[in-house]
């Protein structure tokens, strides 16, 4: 599952992927999460206890005495050393992809072992879970120190920057309540700042779509403006453009010969779509939330208006939409499962309509969030009129 072997004019080279069983786990969780397919899930319970004991046997070999000496402190209790992240081919790494990708598979274990009333392993894997969170997060803090960095790094020994790497510790592994805040703002915003100049500066040669995992990220900061120029950007760079589809590496001049990598790229297709969808609902974790609107443009919800219908969640199809009529905008939110937390809806900042006119279901207001505890909901205010402070 994690190792493989590629044959060369050298032979046989050892190629360590320490991510996939993370993913496969999330995989598995995911499939039963939205297709509520106990059967498969009973099927796959075997390969998830393995794929659990094979990740426990990774990260106790770093769980050393060795680790805890001098610079090798930011070692200590993650995933070995991988190539799993394709930039560090040439060397094998301890790579942050790998550990956050590892996280979401103890997650995933606990959902499982949860569902399948396999309590004893449930606890085991609760156990596991915690004691790689405390050592991944130390390890970051030690990373950060050593390499006298404010964001977070990419791998332990090289304190790089790799902002759509560290993406997957919000989405799709669901870390941002945990990560360091300062840490967290300031690896994107380097981002925002490199990817800016990049829009401006013709002189740059290439880059990966892998970026569009970033959108997930920036719809999470409730980044909308940000969030839009991402898009166009991307958008822009499918090649060719009749394909709808993006390379692995995308080079500025279209006709000069360069590596492209796999056409079309599973990776950065999964991420566009995911990305692209997060803007009208994303899943989230800390608070078992569905957050609704949080990526959409302002102009849509003061002039244009938008409708979502059928799209699929772990809590069954959402459909809702927001009318502008007139001087009036109207939002429904349709029958759904309830999530443990609710539903919120992310208005555009400064947007915020006062909610004296609801006239089905329930909500109220934590922070800047309207969170709708009872379903179906409508809710009819004046265009451009905001939440009373």
């Amino acid at each position: 599952m994690a190792r493989c072997r590629c044959v060369d004019r050298r032979g046989a080279d050892p190629v360590p992927e320490n991510d996939s069983t993370g993913e496969f786990l999330f995989l598995i969780d995911s499939v039963y999460r939205y297709t509520g397919d106990t059967e498969l899930l009973r099927e796959l319970w075997p390969a998830t206890a393995k794929a659990v004991a094979y990740m426990e046997k990774l990260r106790l070999s770093e769980r050393t005495e060795a680790n805890q000496q001098g610079d090798r402190k930011a070692f200590y209790g993650l995933m070995p050393a991988s190539i799993s992240h394709e930039g560090y081919s040439a060397k094998p790494m301890h790579s942050y992809w790998d550990d956050f990708w590892a996280l979401a598979g103890y997650e995933s274990a606990i959902r499982i072992a949860r569902e399948l009333d396999q309590k004893t392993e449930m606890h085991a894997f609760i156990e596991a879970r915690d004691q790689f969170r405390r050592d991944l997060y130390v390890s970051l803090g030690v990373a950060m120190r050593a390499h006298d960095i404010d964001y977070i790094p990419g791998a332990a020994e090289l304190g790089d920057f790799d902002a759509t790497s560290t993406s997957i510790a919000l989405s799709p592994v669901g870390e941002q309540q945990m990560l360091p805040p300062e840490a967290l703002l300031a690896t994107f915003e380097r981002y925002w700042k490199d990817f800016s100049a990049r829009r401006i500066d013709k002189g740059w040669d290439a880059y990966t779509p892998y970026e569009w995992r970033n959108l997930g990220t920036f719809i999470r900061l409730r980044w909308r403006d940000r969030g839009m120029a991402l898009i166009d950007f991307l958008m822009n760079d499918r090649r060719p453009a009749e394909w709808n589809q993006w390379a692995e590496v995308v080079g500025r001049e279209p006709r000069k010969s360069r590596f492209v990598g796999d056409m079309p790229h599973g990776w950065v297709a999964s991420d566009y779509g995911r990305s692209l969808l997060d803007m009208f609902a994303f899943e989230r974790p800390a608070d078992e939330t569905l957050v609704l609107m949080a990526g959409v443009p302002k102009e849509w919800t003061q002039q244009e208006g938008f409708a979502v219908k059928n799209l699929r969640t772990p809590f069954g199809p959402l459909s809702y939409s927001l009318r502008v009529e007139d001087e009036q905008v109207v939002l429904d939110v349709a029958e759904i499962k309830m999530p443990t937390g609710g539903l919120a809806v992310a208005w555009p900042e400064g947007d915020q309509p006062a909610h004296q006119s609801i006239q089905r279901g329930q909500a109220r207001w934590v922070g800047t969030e309207m969170r709708i505890t009872q379903l179906p909901f409508t809710i009819v205010f004046p265009r451009g009129g905001a939440r009373s402070q």
